[in-house]
């Protein structure tokens, strides 16, 4: 019996999830024909692909290249503030719209990525699944198309939040109650939890932040 197979990714996705874990990071420099080898595909492709990403600010010219955007303080916290929103949106609408199976899906996540706390990078890649599933639960496309948006955006932070001390199992408990409140088809209480997570989230960033600048001195 032939099994169904996922289709290749694009020179777009590829250089994205690269940089979503951590290949490139802020700051790096994104060669054309170090890319294509990398890849194993020719230059156009990946020049079509630098160009979008330039497009969407997670590339910057700097003199005649092309390196990783990086995210001041300012633009961190506006895209905390967009985030917190529309995942609090996303939850609400989970509640009032997610069919019983994908409420399953979300309470095995939780369960599965229990055994990934001791792991901030599996963990973080989890968190991301987790959270995409909560985006199509609203059933909101649109919604969707602009958490996909902020989403590729928080990428260009260098650290996860996950990786700071205990914060990996504190998430995973609030993930529960978001689930348990979407089960519940606790509209506002799904909202609120979210968008704590989210706050928790961005203060626990800002920490490390400031004991990076600290050790830096």
């Amino acid at each position: 019996m032939n099994q169904s197979k996922q289709p290749p990714k694009d020179a777009y996705s590829l250089i994205l999830e690269a940089i979503d874990i951590g290949v490139y990071r802020p700051g790096d420099r994104l060669v054309e024909s170090e890319l294509a080898e990398r890849f194993g595909m020719s230059r156009t492709p990946i020049r079509e692909a630098l160009q979008r990403l330039e497009t969407q600010s997670l590339l910057e010219r700097d003199g005649r290249s092309l390196i990783v955007a990086s995210l001041d303080h300012n633009q961190m916290a506006e895209l905390y503030v967009v985030r917190r929103e529309l995942e609090g949106l996303a939850a609400r609408l989970a509640a009032r719209h997610a069919t019983e199976e994908e409420v399953g899906v979300l309470r095995e996540m939780v369960r599965d990525d229990d055994a990934l706390v001791g792991d901030p990078v599996a963990l973080s890649r989890a968190n991301r699944r987790f959270h995409k599933q909560i985006h199509l639960a609203s059933h909101n496309r649109y919604l969707v198309q602009q958490l996909d948006l902020v989403h590729r955006t928080m990428a260009l932070m260098a650290t996860t939040s996950l990786a700071a001390e205990g914060r990996g199992e504190i998430a995973q408990n609030e993930h529960a109650g978001i689930v348990a409140a979407i089960e519940a088809r606790d509209e506002e209480g799904a909202e609120k939890a979210l968008k704590e997570h989210i706050s928790i989230a961005f203060m626990t960033r800002l920490k490390q932040d400031a004991n990076e600048r600290e050790t830096a001195r």
